[in-house]
C-alpha cells in the first residue's frame, strides 16, 4: 500500500465511500500481508468518518472470532459466534444494524462509549473468514448507505484478499 490517502469530508457520505472504495481497491494487495492490510482498511475507514468511534476485524478460525487489526479503544478479543452482534452476524451470515446497542439481546460491552454499531460478515459462499465491527459513539449512526458500501468493501476483501 502506498502513504497517500485521499478524504474529502465536504462530499456526501455515498461520495465519500466511493472515493474510499477506489482508493481500496488500489492501496489493498493480495500479495501483502493479510493483518497489514486489514490494519490499512481499518485506519482508513477511521480516518474518512468522523461518526466512526471504533472499527476493526473479528477473524473466524472455524471456532470462534478473534480480534484482528482496528482502531480505536482496547476491545473484546474472543467472541463465541451468536454471542453479541458480531457472533450474531458471523452465525447468521448477514449485516446487522443496530441504532441503540443497548437495546440489542446480548450486546457485549467492550466500550461503554459506542451507542450504535454495524457488523458485515467477510464471506465466500458459506465461508465466513471474519466480520467488519464498526461502531459510532452517537445512536442510529448507520443506515442502508452504510450497509450498501461496506457490504461491497466486504465483498472486495472476500475476494481479492481473503483468498
Amino acid at each position: 500500500m502506498t502513504d497517500e490517502f485521499v478524504i474529502d469530508k465536504n462530499l456526501s457520505i455515498e461520495d465519500q465511500y466511493q472515493l474510499l472504495l477506489k482508493q481500496m481497491r488500489s492501496l489493498l494487495n493480495k500479495s501483502e500481508n493479510l493483518i497489514s492490510n486489514l490494519a490499512n482498511a481499518s485506519a482508513a475507514l477511521k480516518q474518512t468518518f468522523d461518526k466512526i468511534n471504533w472499527v476493526g476485524f473479528y477473524l473466524y478460525n472455524g471456532a470462534k472470532l478473534y480480534l484482528g487489526p482496528f482502531q480505536g479503544k482496547i476491545a473484546c478479543s474472543i467472541i463465541e459466534l451468536g454471542k453479541g452482534v458480531c457472533g450474531t452476524a458471523a452465525k447468521e451470515g448477514r449485516t446487522i444494524i443496530v441504532p441503540d446497542v443497548n437495546k440489542f439481546p446480548g450486546h457485549i460491552f467492550c466500550d461503554a462509549d459506542s451507542k450504535s454499531e454495524i457488523v458485515v460478515p467477510i464471506k465466500n459462499g458459506y465461508n465466513i473468514f471474519g466480520v467488519l465491527d464498526v461502531d459510532s459513539d452517537s445512536f442510529d449512526s448507520f443506515n442502508e448507505i452504510d450497509k450498501k458500501y461496506l457490504e461491497e468493501f466486504c465483498n472486495f476483501l472476500s475476494k481479492n484478499i481473503f483468498q
